[in-house]
This record gives structure tokens, sequence and C-alpha cells, in this order.
């Protein structure tokens, strides 16, 4: 009877947490956004009988099932913890921790990809420069640089990297600034570099491509904390960052055009500060042709900087050294379309990509 009894009890109790789950799933309040993973979710898909027939609709509610799962993060963290502490999993989702920094890993280097982005390097300058123009070029880092191989995880030969990209790149003159970079250079939980860090870098590149840029600087923090990209990718439990940025008098009274939707913007956008990516902040995040001009310049010399996220907080600090910067990304936008925004007369050309880019060299045009 007490055997009865207890059997009775247990499907009971299963019944009960079965309907709670299901009548939660069903009726709980769907996100179409994630913050922390910074994607959108799956929607419900529409029921059709072809849909059903094909498998594509149970293929799409399992992902829509996955997405609307109640306390879904939650689940997602103690995933992670598990995974990490314990069953000793080198990382989650791709992603690994090292003296509580986040990184992806990014492994091995892929030559053909180098090569790929040489030669679309290659091909503006055979469209567009002259003889006249002097062209640069410089690779930054990603931060498994200085935290792959201390943790035991694999790593690319950065060493390696530098020299093939420096002796493919025969049309530029290569500027090395690996020397000034470390692991605190590098927000914890996101992939960019910090720009109050980076002053050094941008000074070395002015000197090298024969300019000078004001020191005058003065450093601000935001109020709001900053959880970077790999942090939702991790789903781990670890402490945000604050976002700081340089201003400075030629900074101030910077004027800045987005000729992608035709609009003056800030130097430092502070609505996006407080949005789902506060890094877009520098320059208004992923826009593919940005001008700035300096009003205060003490020079004429214009610069078009190729680049990809990281020239974004960067570029505010090379501005003292120039009259105009523009910011080119020819991951959205084909370098055959340029000729209807750009003259390069008299324009030094920098081509300033991370690793991270580089080593996916088909994101470019």
């Amino acid at each position: 009877m007490n055997t009865k009894k207890k059997d009775i009890t247990l499907c009971t109790i299963f019944l009960i947490l079965f309907a709670g789950g299901f009548l939660l799933c069903l009726f709980s309040p769907k996100e179409r956004y994630s913050d922390s993973e910074r994607r959108m979710l799956s929607p419900m898909p529409k029921w059709s009988a072809q849909g059903l027939w094909s498998g594509r609709f149970m293929a799409e509610f399992e992902s829509y099932a996955q997405d609307a799962f109640p306390y879904r993060d939650s689940f997602r963290e103690i995933k992670a913890l598990t995974a990490l502490k314990v069953f000793s999993r080198q990382d989650n989702n791709g992603i690994y921790v090292s003296d509580e920094f986040l990184s992806a890993l990014e492994y091995p280097m892929d030559e053909d990809s180098l090569g790929r982005a040489i030669e679309r390097f290659r091909y503006v300058c055979e469209k567009y420069l002259t003889e006249e123009n002097k062209v640069y070029l410089s690779v930054i880092s990603d931060k498994n640089r200085f935290l792959a191989k201390g943790s035991g995880h694999p790593s690319m030969n950065y060493e390696e990297f530098e020299k093939q990209m420096a002796e493919k790149a025969d049309f530029a003159e290569y500027i090395s600034i690996s020397d000034l970079l470390e692991r605190d250079d590098y927000y914890k939980t996101d992939t960019h570099w910090r720009q109050e860090r980076i002053t050094d870098v941008a000074e070395r590149l002015a000197l090298a491509m024969g300019t000078t840029l004001s020191q005058d600087y003065e450093i601000h923090t935001l109020e709001s904390d900053f959880y970077g990209v790999y942090y939702g990718q991790a789903a781990l439990p670890l402490e945000p960052e604050k976002i700081q940025y340089v201003t400075g008098a030629d900074i101030d009274c910077c004027i800045v055009y987005d000729w992608q939707n035709e609009r003056k913007i800030p130097v430092y956008d502070m609505e996006k500060a407080v949005g789902r990516d506060p890094y877009e902040m520098f320059l208004s995040g992923s826009l593919s042709l940005l001008t700035i001009k300096n009003p205060n310049a003490r020079t004429d010399r214009k610069l078009v900087l190729f680049r990809d996220s990281f020239g974004s907080s960067i570029a505010p600090l090379l501005i003292s050294g120039y009259a105009q910067i523009t910011l080119v990304d020819i991951r959205y936008i084909h370098p055959d379309h340029l000729e209807q925004f750009l003259d390069f007369d008299n324009c030094d050309v920098l081509f300033l990509y991370s690793t991270l880019v580089l080593n996916h060299s088909d994101t470019i045009k």
C-alpha cells in the first residue's frame, strides 16, 4: 500500500511539473531578441501542410522551442558552469575564460584568407591610387595572442601572421603595433580594445605616417555597465565592465558625416552607449562610410582609413593629425562604389584590420 501511494505521489508530482512547464512555455511572454546573445530569437513557424510534410515545420519549431524556453538564460548559465566546473571542459560555445578575460578560440591561421584580404586591398590601390598616395598597412592582434597559450588553448603564430601580411602587401608600408599591445588593452568580455589604453598605438601610427597628434586628452567613464559580446555567448556569471572614452579640443569640435544614412552624427553616440551594444557609441558602430572633419586642423593632410570595428575607437584619436579622415568599411560597401563619394587625391591611405577579420576575409567585399 505504501509503495502504491508513493508511486501515485511521484506520478502526480511529475504530471504537475510537466503540465506547469507546458503551460509556462505556452503562455509566458516571448522575447523577440536576446540581449545576452545579441541575436534575434527564432519565431513561431507558420503551419502549413507542405511545411509539415517536408519536415521544415518541425525543424523550425525545434529552434523556436529552444529559444522560447522559460528562464532560458538561467539554464544556459547552469549548463555553462556544469561544463566548465564539473566536467572540466576548456570552453563553452567556443568561448574560454582566462584570468577573468573571455575570448573565442581563433585557430588555425588561414593563409588563403590572408591572401584574399591582400588581394582586395590591392584591388583598391590599383583602382583608385597613384604614386602620390602613401599607403600603409597595420594588423591589430586579437586578445588570443595574450591569453591562449597561458591558458592551454591553441593559438595562431601571430608573428608569422604579421610577417605574411607585410610580405604579401608589397604595395604598402607595414606599421607594427603589436609590441604596444597587451592583455589589459582589451575589454574582458568583448573582442575590442579599450580606447583610453591605445593612445600610444595612435601615436605610433601617426608618426609612421608623418604626422603628430595632440596628447591633450581627458578620459570619461560611462555610468552604465558594459557586458561585451562574449558575455552572452559564454553564459557565465562575470562582473560587468565600464567603458571609457577620450575627449580633447580636436575631438570635441569634429564634424562627422554618415554617408550611408546621409546625416551628421556625433563622435560619441550616447544613445547607443546605453543600447544593446554600448561599444557602438564610438562613431555609431558599423557604418560603411564616414567622414570626420577637423575645423581646428593645423594641417591640410587627409587620411582614408580602411577599417573594421576596431577603427571606430582609434579614429577619434588620430583626428588631431589630420584635417579630414574618411573611414571605409568594405565589409559593407563594395570598393567599386567609392568613387561616388571619395576623392583620393593627396590622401594617405591606411589599411587597419584585426586578425579576426583578416583570418575570415570572406566578409570583405
